[in-house]
């Protein structure tokens, strides 16, 4: 008779999830219907669709503009972490005196809390005092310092800098994986076909890790749309609510306005965003794994 007592393991880990996950995941889509504000906990009722209409419609900032914001945050970002980190993997595949050194500074910054780490680029991209600016100022580019945090034009760019910066170690461990488990065979066999590097990387390497790449993108765009942390650390969604995302209005919502229904209807909004994405997202990829 087959033993079963592994599944008793599993138990730990499965009231962990429920607890952890699901429950708080239901307890916001409920939050999401119901008048729920920290001012006035004497009136908690449901008020159904209340929350989305008064987030859509908010006078005072752009629904819009956030959805245009998170778009760029999301595409900007996923795309360049995604080219240097696959540059990065190309260039690590090969040994080279010291590979485990230099990984291991690269693959640091993966390690770094995101609030942290805009706290840093805050404080080097800085109008007064920055070091960036300094630099720039220095080698004649600027006449003087410039705001890039306070400038409409220039702020989105300045916070994707460093979350660019921080998302390329993960595209660059997970590649490089894939990149390393590629078999010296098929290279063996396309340079005896007369295929160059070029060619071998985009018939050879790219779609022998294409699997990788699929997933690690499709991970990579749900964790950048709910990562507000450098923003929040550097601009807090200004200025004028020019890096302004749906996750940190869903943060102001809560921390600042304390009005808990519609800081989860913005996660709900976030979830439904995420879903379609998934859903449309496999269905081209899957698509594309069968024509392949």
């Amino acid at each position: 008779m087959e033993d079963k007592t592994y599944r008793w393991f599993l138990v730990p880990a499965l009231i962990l999830l429920v607890l952890c996950i699901y429950v708080p995941v239901l307890r916001g889509l409920v939050m999401a219907f119901q008048n729920y504000n920290m001012f006035d906990l004497t009136n908690i009722h449901f008020i159904g669709l209340e929350n989305f209409s008064a987030v859509i419609r908010d006078v005072h900032i752009s629904f819009g503009q956030i959805l245009a914001n998170t778009l760029v945050w999301v595409t900007a970002s996923l795309l360049f972490q995604f080219v240097l980190g696959f540059i990065l993997a190309l260039a690590m595949k090969e040994p080279f005196r010291g590979r485990g050194i230099y990984s291991g500074f690269v693959f640091y910054a993966w390690a770094l809390s995101g609030f942290a780490i805009g706290l840093t680029w805050a404080w080097l991209f800085n109008g007064q005092f920055g070091l960036i600016n300094d630099l720039l100022v220095r080698i004649g580019l600027l006449e003087s310092p410039i705001g890039f945090l306070s400038s409409k034009s220039l702020a989105m760019i300045a916070v994707l800098i460093p979350n660019i910066w921080y998302g390329v170690p993960f595209f660059g461990i997970m590649l490089l994986a894939a990149l390393q488990s590629v078999p010296a065979e098929l290279y063996e066999a396309a340079t005896i076909d007369g295929a160059g590097r070029v060619r071998q990387l985009f018939s050879v390497t790219i779609p022998y890790v294409r699997p990788t790449i699929i997933s690690t993108v499709l991970l990579r765009t749900m964790w950048i749309i709910n990562f507000p942390d450098i923003i929040y650390a550097m601009t807090s969604g200004g200025p004028v609510n020019r890096t302004n995302i749906l996750a940190t209005q869903m943060i102001n919502k809560i921390f600042k306005e304390y009005d808990y229904g519609q800081g989860a209807a913005i996660g709900v909004i976030i979830m439904v965003l995420l879903f379609v994405y998934a859903i449309f997202y496999l269905r081209v990829t899957g698509r594309q794994e069968e024509e392949f």
